[in-house]
């Protein structure tokens, strides 16, 4: 007997007196705000686990009974009053200027191959994107007048698992934009916006789709768009796909197509931040602009650069986007055609002395007016490195600045530490360094105190880790107890510590290039050390 199978979601029905968790849950700021997450937390601490903090999921399967109990509870509808009353007192602040079509002439626009916001918006990869969120989350901070151009992944992040071999066994997320806090993309007139790129075998349509953090606008470029052939769709399923035609794909419907995107939500912005090479074809699409004005294309070059910032973030070769000629020259002819401008001229803006490779980093350089690295010794290490662009000019002395990255305190700074400032006001100091002097009276015992206990919490989470990995892989419980024997030590341990993806340029290795020096450290009696190792190929 043949059939046809339905998927039935049965959803519950948030009570009028609590309509305003899911506004709550469709914008980022919850992702660095502990009240919002609170309320999820306080429903259903194990759900929000298992939905891995994702509150539109979160919100379609908690318990209907739930839902009504704590809307009759005092101490629920208390707490969610005054965060409600803290999320509308932040999104008052500034001048309101930073409304969507109210941005004026002095906006920024951020782009980014990839932003790390929260968890449930899987489209970040490693500290580029952490990065990058956390420059958004200052940017609604500040009410900057600021909005951020990136790419919808729709494989999301590369879920990782080990075997009991040591093999790694990676599949995607498949995220549904339905469970993430995106929605279309509207242009004043209400309607969605989709704009085209044109590619060597087919006109690309790219939807827009924006995310809210805060004041901070969002807007993520899709190319799985019904009517678009089953290969341009696959252009933004997989963050940094392998493939270098794939990725030159990526990076030209993110630049193009990203500065068709904000001109289509009419937004003209007055800065342009290129964040790493990967959207630096962003400056063609702008000199195309200024040319339908009757500049030629180096005026027009001119023009753009004098807008625009590079920030670089690695020395390493693997960090930068390099292409062949062939295969830019395949990509991007038309578009130089069309831009009155001769292949020679062009592949000059991103080549050093005729070589045969087409670097962004360097056509990024050629095609800005301000530099920077990301930390003071890095601007030395990247000046160096670029010195070619600038032969005539000392190291010292060429245009490249710098910006120390940091990060945005509310979201990384551990609930411990909340207690210990005990000051309702201290959220509003981050740019008084005076007022952070005061760090330094913070009485030893107490700060050391909450070392120890954020410690344990380190190995705590750890010894779960381990723990669940073994549990998967059948261990016994002895073996499970010898495997985190380490991580249930009630001594006080000196973790050093290495988070990072696990990719060679990251140069994990690094540990073992003195191994006598190793030694000395780990088999010290006296002064225990711990080596932790985290991460990820991906």
């Amino acid at each position: 007997m043949s059939g046809t199978s339905f998927t039935l979601e049965i959803r519950p029905r948030i009570p009028p007196e609590l309509s305003r968790l899911e506004e709550l849950a469709g914008n980022l700021y919850f992702s660095w705000d502990r009240y919002t997450r609170g309320l999820f937390y306080y429903l259903d601490a194990d759900l929000w686990e298992a939905c891995r903090h994702n509150p539109k999921v979160f919100l379609r399967r908690v318990s209907q009974n739930r839902l009504e109990e704590v809307a009759a509870d005092r101490v629920f509808m208390e707490e969610y009053k005054r965060t409600l009353a803290y999320y509308d007192l932040y999104h008052q602040a500034g001048d309101g200027s930073t409304h969507l079509h109210a941005l004026g002439s002095d906006l920024v626009a951020y782009f980014c191959a990839e932003f790390g916001l929260h968890e449930s918006l899987p489209i970040y990869s490693g500290g580029l994107g952490i990065l990058a969120g956390d420059v958004c989350k200052a940017a609604s901070d500040l009410s900057l007048p600021f909005v951020a151009v990136g790419l919808f992944y729709h494989g999301g992040n590369l879920l990782q698992t080990i075997d009991d071999d040591g093999n790694q066994h990676a599949s995607s997320e498949n995220p549904e934009p339905a469970d993430l806090p995106v929605r279309p993309a509207q242009g004043a007139d209400g309607k969605e916006v989709i704009v085209s790129v044109e590619l060597p075998q087919s006109m690309v349509q790219v939807r827009v789709w924006h995310a809210q953090a805060g004041h901070t606008n969002l807007f993520l470029l899709d190319t799985d768009v019904e009517g678009n052939s089953a290969a341009d769709r696959q252009i933004t399923f997989q963050i940094y796909p392998a493939d270098k035609e794939a990725r030159l794909r990526q990076e030209i419907i993110m630049g193009i197509g990203g500065v068709r995107a904000l001109r289509a939500l009419g937004l003209n912005p007055s800065v342009w931040h290129i964040n790493e090479g990967h959207p630096s074809l962003m400056v063609l699409e702008r000199c195309r602009e200024l040319q339908f004005s009757g500049l030629d294309f180096f005026s027009a070059l001119e023009a753009v650069a004098a807008s625009t910032i590079f920030t670089t973030h690695t020395p390493v070769a693997a960090g930068h986007e390099i292409y062949t000629v062939d295969l830019v020259r395949s990509y991007l002819f038309p578009l130089i055609r069309d831009l009155g401008v001769s292949e020679d001229e062009f592949l000059a803006l991103g080549t050093h002395g005729g070589a045969s490779a087409f670097n962004l980093t360097t056509f990024a350089l050629r095609c800005s007016r301000f530099f920077n690295g990301v930390s003071r010794i890095h601007r030395r290490v990247a000046a160096a490195l670029e010195k070619p662009i600038w032969p005539e000019i000392p190291i010292e002395e060429n245009p490249f600045c710098h910006v120390t990255n940091g990060v945005h305190v509310p979201t990384f700074l551990a609930r411990n530490w909340f207690s210990v400032l005990d000051d309702p006001g201290w959220h509003n100091e981050f740019l008084n360094p005076e007022y952070w002097r005061r760090i330094g009276a913070i009485p030893n015992d107490t700060f050391w105190s909450v070392r120890l206990a954020l410690k344990a919490n380190l190995l705590a989470e750890c010894r779960r880790v381990v723990e669940l990995r073994c549990r998967r892989h059948g261990y016994s419980q002895q073996q499970i107890d010898r495997c985190t024997a380490l991580l249930r030590s009630t001594e006080d341990i000196m973790i050093i510590g290495f988070a990072r993806r696990f990719a060679g340029y990251k140069r994990a290795t690094l540990w073992f290039e003195d191994p006598d020096r190793l030694q000395r450290l780990l088999n010290n009696p006296e002064r225990p050390v711990m080596l932790l190792f985290a991460g990820r190929a991906h």
